[in-house]
């Protein structure tokens, strides 16, 4: 189902095929000067320039996620730069694959588009779909970013990710780390911090992050690694521990705490990003054009205040940057995955 915008709902690339983006970036035009200035003020598209019709946002999840919450304020503002009403389409299911299917087997034509977080690149990992990331879809611009926070139980006795580390070390496998379900980021990068950290835990798996942060809270598990907006309020209300950050770049306002580079200098560095992705074949020109938009977009304060609220932060970045970001998760997770025995049968 279709809903017009509102603003109420709120590294290396990998040999083995590289992003399709590789083929169109190299040969890019940009569009138009005249044509996007006049696309940037609002006004109308000139005969034969991009967007003549309105463009489809689909957001492989419900509304209300955070997906839906970033993608509805940006395709509002897309919609005054680009002329043309730019709609979301919810379309959630199997982890996000039901919505990928759709934009994957879409005309690569800038007409559709989805707002996707990097779980995208987890879920492509560990899960059978019909598409293939790098094959069939083209990284258009990163959205935001956002670190994860380390979280303990407020009677666990680690105080500190070095305190973790060395529980861990002397009880291997007795510790209970939590995930929103099988082969979620949850999962991905807690098995990655504890492969740097050269520790074992046991996977506790739920049905979504909320009840994984109900059973933290009540030390049926130990440890949990989330977002800033799973459980930031339990955080500040002094019921869950923070022991430290897995990066740098919380948003203003976040509780205080280490990075876990900083803590223990471990190689360990690792956060969620959402970006903008369309089908493969999408030319160059487009996605120039498109890329530049949404970079104006985040460029906005009043966008930038929003994302913040949502515990992430604005980042700007060219589609070669972003695909390198996808290449490199896809790469790194596929690894820990394997080291981990992370699958969904």
């Amino acid at each position: 189902m279709q809903h017009p915008a509102s603003s109420h709902a709120g590294r290396a690339p990998i040999a083995r095929r590289g992003l399709v983006l590789a083929g169109a970036a190299a040969a890019g035009a940009a569009v138009g000067a005249p044509n996007r200035a006049a696309r940037a003020q609002g006004a109308p598209a000139a005969p034969g320039a991009y967007p003549s019709r309105p463009v489809r946002i689909i957001v492989p999840f419900p509304p209300g996620g955070s997906n839906d919450v970033i993608a509805r304020p940006l395709a509002e503002r897309l919609q005054v730069r680009l002329g043309q009403p730019v709609v979301i389409d919810n379309r959630g299911g199997a982890g996000g694959s039901i919505g990928a299917t759709a934009v994957a087997q879409s005309p690569g034509d800038g007409y559709t588009l989805m707002v996707t977080s990097s779980t995208f690149a987890t879920t492509s990992v560990v899960q059978r779909t019909t598409y293939d990331l790098e094959r069939d879809f083209v990284p258009v611009a990163l959205l935001a970013r956002s670190p994860f926070f380390i979280l303990a139980a407020p009677d666990f006795p680690a105080n500190s990710v070095a305190d973790l580390i060395r529980l861990a070390r002397e009880r291997p496998g007795a510790i209970d780390y939590g995930s929103s379900g099988p082969g979620s980021v949850g999962q991905f990068v807690t098995e990655l911090f504890a492969q740097r950290a050269g520790i074992r835990m046991q996977h506790v798996p739920y049905r979504g992050m909320a009840a994984a942060v109900t059973d933290l809270i009540a030390g049926h598990i130990q440890i949990l690694i989330t977002t800033l907006a799973s459980a930031a309020g339990p955080v500040r209300d002094g019921k869950l521990k923070l022991l430290a950050y897995t990066a740098p770049g919380a948003p203003p306002g976040s509780p205080p705490g280490p990075t876990v580079r900083e803590a223990t200098g471990l190689d360990y560095e690792v956060e969620i990003w959402w970006g903008m992705f369309a089908p493969r074949g999408l030319p160059p020109e487009l996605l120039r054009t498109l890329n530049t938009a949404v970079n104006a977009v985040l460029a906005e304060p009043d966008f930038a205040r929003l994302i913040q609220g949502e515990g992430a932060v604005p980042s700007p970045a060219s589609p070669e940057a972003f695909a390198a970001t996808v290449a490199a998760d896809l790469a790194r997770w596929r690894e820990v995955a394997r080291v981990a025995n992370i699958r969904l049968d």
